[in-house]
Formats: structure tokens, C-alpha cells, sequence
């Protein structure tokens, strides 16, 4: 439907199932035909046969109500107009829900609010997963060109929910570790279709135990890291699908999942937790900006912390507000987020205060970190900045960002 409305085609016939998904793509108008003889039927004006038919008018939500007339008439082009569904469910997750771990709670906010990338390392039962899955809850509602893109990620797919032609909730996807590269990043044998990755888009992929998934797997998301789009390549096929998500990474500290940091008696080799560690490639670690570490937390800790947690919708009108600040930023640019301005133009056109660099010059001298790096932390200082609402980044947000890529940043 959005490739003919593009094309310029202003009438589409599509199966009547499909139809109140097909109404969602602005100024075409929708034909719903429960059979192709009946479509035929209408087309040549046979009322008796033809008047199964439906005309919806398209561009008003999901919930345009059908006619039965002409489209070219008054009447086909005026239907009854329903609320947009909202998407939302009963009781969700809430960010409140995380204790004792101020510092990845922080993380999360700061990769909500900036597209960012988040990589979770710590022993088992400590919130790694709990925190992946309230990331959505602190992301805004998509907007109209968001949640058509997703929803035609989806309808193609053949994942769209029953009932509601129209995503408006920031998808969150999370694959077995089983899952194949086809799973992920899309292909198959015969038709083409969309994997997590792009099913994730505008939303999250969260691939918990992320060593365990395999290394052609895990490589393979480089290539929508960095340019926002799957390309699947077929013998004289190319389809590229979106896939611009937030990648959560949660890991153990080794395979044993007793690391030093738990206090439990770890069994394994340091060879061995090396070689673990090891399956994240450092080119893949190179393109997450945020690596936040889970440590065991005691009883009193938790007590502590009850009065220090914020609710999912207080924290998400601060990324509300960040991404705001963003939006007023970037208006003349195609991006909508930090995470999504090139290299290039990130040092030309949005460079930090005067002397803001000094600690990435630093760790660059030091081996610490590579240019991409150098870059990734330059966009999370500015989604810092954003949550601060300063103007510009200084030494301060970049120290910070620089900590967080560093995996030693905190509250």
C-alpha cells in the first residue's frame, strides 16, 4: 500500500482482511474484496454481484468503518471515523520494579533517551532481563510515521497483533539464543522475510545471554548497527528491511555465572572466562555506547533503594523532554535521534563545548579507545546534555560518557 500511494496510485484493491490495515496509508483509497470475482464484479458495475465490496477511505486510523458505495461519490469517501487504538495494556512492567541497581536504571534512561546502545554484564537473578523488558515503558509512543513503518514491518512478517491494524507501542523483541541469523536479520528459502532485528525496529532487541548466541550471528548485526537497515541478498533479489533499535546485550561474567563480583565460588579457569567473554566480538562491543555492570545486591540495599526508585512515566517524561531538546536540534537534519547522526557530520556540526574533548583525547593517547568509540561517545554526551538541559556538552557529560563506554561509568 505505501509503495502505490508513493507510486501515485489513488485506488487499491486489496483482500478484505486486509483492508483495515491497508486504510492506515494517508490519501489512497481502500477496496476491500472478500474474493477476486466480486472485485471484477464491482469494477463493472454489477451492484448484485460487486456488493460485498467494501470502501474505506484511508489515511484516518484503523478504525474506519466500511461503506458500501462508490468512492467517487460523496458517500465513498466519508466514513465513520473511530479512535486510534493506543496500544496499551493493562499492568505493565515498571521501572520502579529495578532495586539496588541505581546505576543501570541511569543507563537505561540514558540510552532511552538517545537511541543508545546497552550492553548488561552481571550474575544471574540480579535484574538484567527486568530492566531490558521496562526499557519500552520509558520510550515515548511512536509517532504516525514511526508506527507505520513498524506496522508494515509487522503486516509483512505475517507478527501484526489481531485486532489492531496500527502499532503504536515501541516493539520489544527477544530471541532465543537458538535463534539462527536468518532469525535475526531476516532471509529464508522461497520469500523474504523480515528477522528480529526488523521486527525490533523503532523498539528494542533485547538478546539475553548473548555469548550463547552464535558468532555469525552476533556479527551480522554490525551491518544495521551502524546503518539502520537489513540487506538480505538473494540470486538477483536484494530486499532491505529497517532496523533502527536499541540492542540490549546481557551477559554473565563467565560461563559458570558465579564471577568474582557475586561472592559465590566461581569454577572457572581465567582461560576459560576469557574465552567466554570473548564470543561478544570487540567490533560489536565497539558499537555499544553504554556497558552497565549488575552486582549482587544485599537485603539492606534493597530496603535503601525503595526510596530512591522513580516510576516508568516519571522517568519517561524525561526522555520525552531529551528527545524533545533533540528533535528542536536536529529539525533541518533526517535524524530524530543522537545515536543516528553520522560521524561526519557529528564532528562538523554538532561539536561539544570548548575543552569537552580533553578526556576522550586522553583515552585516545592511552589506546583506550578506538575513533568509532571517540564518536559514540560524543552522541551520549550529547543525549547527557539533553537530560540536563544544557546547551552543549562539556567536560562533564563527556567524562561521564566516556565511563559509560568504558564500562566504569556510574551514578
Amino acid at each position: 500500500m505505501a509503495a502505490a500511494a508513493a507510486a501515485g496510485f489513488h485506488r487499491v484493491a486489496v483482500p478484505e482482511i486486509s483492508a483495515p490495515e491497508a486504510t492506515l496509508v494517508p490519501e489512497v483509497v481502500v477496496l476491500g474484496a472478500p474474493k477476486l470475482g466480486a472485485l471484477l464484479a464491482w469494477l463493472r458495475g454489477e451492484a448484485e454481484n460487486g456488493q460485498d465490496v467494501t470502501v474505506r477511505k484511508s489515511g484516518e486510523g484503523a478504525d474506519v468503518q466500511p461503506t458500501r458505495t462508490d468512492p467517487l461519490g460523496p458517500a465513498g469517501l466519508e466514513g465513520a471515523i473511530g479512535p486510534r487504538p493506543s496500544g496499551k495494556t493493562g499492568d505493565r512492567p515498571d521501572l520502579a520494579d529495578i532495586l539496588g541497581q541505581p546505576a543501570a536504571r541511569r543507563a537505561a534512561e540514558i540510552c532511552a533517551a538517545g537511541g543508545h546502545h546497552l550492553s548488561l554484564m552481571g550474575p544471574p537473578g540480579a535484574g538484567k532481563t527486568m530492566l531490558a523488558e521496562r526499557i519500552p515503558t520509558i520510550l515515548p509512543t511512536l509517532d504516525r510515521s514511526a508506527a507505520l513503518e513498524v506496522t508494515a514491518i509487522h503486516s509483512v512478517a505475517g507478527t501484526l497483533p489481531a485486532g489492531s491494524p496500527l502499532m503504536t507501542e515501541p516493539p520489544f523483541c527477544a530471541p532465543h539464543h537458538t535463534a539462527t541469523k536468518a532469525a535475526i536479520v531476516g532471509g529464508g528459502t522461497g520469500i523474504i522475510r523480515p528477522g528480529a532485528a526488523s521486527l525490533a525496529h523503532r523498539g528494542c532487541l533485547f538478546l539475553d545471554e548473548a555469548p550463547e548466541f552464535g558468532r555469525d550471528v552476533l556479527d551480522a548485526l554490525r551491518q544495521p548497527l551502524e546503518s539502520g537497515e537489513v540487506v538480505v541478498a538473494r540470486l538477483g533479489l536484494t530486499a532491505r528491511f529497517p532496523a533502527r533499535f536499541t540492542l540490549v546485550l546481557a551477559a554473565n561474567p563467565c560461563p559458570c555465572a558465579k564471577g568474582a563480583a557475586s561472592g559465590a565460588h566461581c569454577i572457572c579457569t581465567p582461560t576459560e572466562r576469557r574465552r567466554y567473554l570473548a564470543r561478544l566480538s570487540g567490533p560489536l562491543l565497539d558499537r555499544v555506547d553504554v556497558k552497565a555492570g549488575f552486582l549482587p545486591v544485599s537485603r539492606a540495599e534493597l530496603l535503601s533503594d525503595r526510596g530512591f526508585t522513580e516510576p516508568s512515566s516519571v522517568v519517561a517524561k524525561r526522555v520525552e523532554a531529551a528527545r524533545d531538546r533533540a528533535a528542536v536540534r536536529l529539525r533541518h537534519t533526517p535524524w530524530r535521534l543522537n545515536a543516528e547522526i553520522p560521524g561526519r557530520d557529528l564532528r562538523r556540526s554538532f561539536a561539544p563545548g570548548p575543552g569537552a574533548l580533553t578526556p576522550l583525547e586522553r583515552a585516545m593517547d592511552l589506546g583506550e579507545i578506538s575513533a568509532r568509540g571517540v564518536d559514540r561517545v560524543i552522541r551520549v554526551a550529547w543525549t547527557l546534555a539533553d537530560l540536563a538541559g544544557v546547551p552543549r556538552p562539556t567536560v562533564d557529560e563527556t567524562s561521564y560518557a566516556l565511563g559509560l563506554w568504558l564500562g566504569v561509568g556510574g551514578d
